[in-house]
């Protein structure tokens, strides 16, 4: 593994996608496109793809830096309705099959109930996480990123279990409507919005519980939940409520001077509130993974996706993590098999790194972006987008202590309620002391993205702080 430097060789894409799908019903598979390009790494490090877009929604509805300070001085919406994965389970063995696959405790999960869903690969690093909501006795929604319910879906389809699996693709990668759709309500002042909303009528509900009410005249169900750290409400409603749900949140949030957060605000709720929004799922070595890989197809994210940053390795298993140091080990379940167990209890007991917050220094980042736009053709360092720098599907920039490496940083963005750059980082423990500083190395060295730009590796200064990087309310109840 190397920082700052890069041997991995080019291939062209489009080649695999002949050699793997001429035939018309046929698409390449990821374990296709890894053979054709000589690895997983050479094939997702040439990946063209970018940074994520949203869709349907526009990068700002007013300002990001007030929709951002909305969610923590006083109310937001947030839209989840058109870029969240679904996959809808149905059947009396639902649990049984989540309790192979899922490291969670689920032996007691009531209806009208939600969970952090959390898998590990076979060797116990982290494979995908999601909210799974539990609203029938035998049904069940997996929301999030598509790799958790990409993973189950095609676990549900080897027969093994009753259980029937429908995926409603986000409106990324289809037209047409969905379900359901899906907002949060996020802030101080979200509890006073829901009850003006309801004639204060708010179902007492507690921390991931589900609950129902009505909105102008519409049944809604609603998760207490919370994004960016503050305490809030996620309503969930049919599809064609959506407009009418829309137009009373924001009149009666206007008391409260509510704001709407677009694209740009909603790619930071993660760093604030100290959940790590795209680790790479180990998927792409291990034999036990190659009928999965099979599986998989260009129409899948894990297929397409692309992996930079600073960090170089020719080993695709340096760029994984694990459930329990991206900080899920309270939620696993130790009193059972699952995939994966063996391994992740391995990592529990030889624990190298924790999650952690850094925030970047003010002068380093101003001098690359300065450096970025004004100097001379690949003189300067890699541009920054504000307020969400990321420039990849899956990104690793080296964090280095004493010279030497002591962490990846794993997604990044301004936020001015910090008032700076933060990044969501696993450190080695070694140096994860709130207060400690460390180096962050920013760019991507020879690479091999058409979607980067010339430029030179350049180091930011970076004070290491706690994940949340504010304490977090949305358990405590309080408003």
């Amino acid at each position: 593994m190397q920082c700052g430097r890069t041997r991995l060789h080019k291939h062209e894409p489009g080649r695999e996608f002949e050699m793997a799908g001429n035939g018309e019903n046929r698409a390449a598979t990821l374990q296709s496109l890894m053979d054709a390009a000589g690895g997983s790494v050479e094939l997702l490090r040439s990946a063209p793809l970018g940074r994520y877009v949203f869709p349907k929604i526009p990068p700002e509805f007013t300002n990001f830096r007030d929709e951002m300070r909305a969610w923590k001085q006083g109310v937001a919406m947030l839209e989840q309705s058109y870029h969240m994965c679904e996959l809808h389970l149905r059947g009396p063995q639902v649990i049984d099959l989540l309790s192979e696959l899922s490291v969670n405790k689920l032996a007691t999960f009531p209806t009208m109930r939600a969970k952090q869903l959390v898998m590990c690969g076979h060797d116990g690093n982290y494979l995908a996480d999601a909210i799974i909501f539990h609203e029938e006795d035998d049904f069940y929604r997996i929301v999030g990123a598509p790799f958790a319910s990409d993973w189950v879906q095609y676990n549900a389809g080897l027969g093994k279990y009753d259980v029937e699996a429908m995926i409603d693709l986000p409106l990324s990668v289809r037209d047409g409507d969905r379900d359901i759709y899906r907002l949060q309500v996020q802030g101080k002042h979200a509890l006073a919005l829901m009850e003006k909303l309801t004639n204060n009528n708010v179902p007492e509900i507690k921390f991931f519980h589900i609950g129902e009410m009505t909105i102008a005249g519409r049944k809604v169900r609603a998760l207490r939940h919370g994004m960016a750290g503050e305490p809030g409400f996620e309503l969930y409603g049919p599809w064609e409520d959506q407009n009418v749900i829309r137009g009373a949140i924001m009149e009666a949030g206007a008391e409260f001077g509510i704001r709407k957060a677009g694209a740009d605000a909603y790619s930071v709720t993660g760093i604030e509130s100290g959940w790590m929004p795209m680790p790479l799922p180990a998927i792409y070595h291990s034999e036990e993974m190659r009928p999965y890989r099979e599986w998989l197809t260009t129409n899948h994210l894990e297929t397409i996706g692309s992996l930079g940053g600073s960090f170089v390795s020719t080993d695709i298993r340096d760029y994984y993590v694990d459930p329990i140091e991206v900080g899920y080990g309270n939620v696993v379940d130790w009193s059972r098999d699952f995939i994966g167990r063996e391994g992740l209890e391995a990592k529990r007991d030889n624990k190298r790194r924790v999650k952690r917050s850094l925030l970047w220094n003010e002068d380093d980042v101003m001098d690359i972006i300065r450096s970025s736009m004004f100097a001379p053709e690949g003189e300067g360092g890699k541009y920054m987008n504000i307020p969400s720098p990321m420039h990849a599907t899956f990104e690793a920039d080296c964090v280095m202590s004493g010279g030497e490496l002591a962490g990846l940083s794993n997604w990044s963005g301004y936020s001015p309620n910090a008032g700076g750059f933060l990044s969501l980082a696993l450190v080695d423990i070694d140096s994860a002391e709130p207060g400690t500083e460390v180096t962050l190395l920013w760019g991507e060295p020879d690479s091999l993205r058409p979607s980067i730009e010339k430029h030179k590796l350049r180091e930011i200064r970076a004070t290491v702080a706690p994940a949340p990087y504010f304490e977090k309310v949305i358990k405590s109840g309080q408003q």
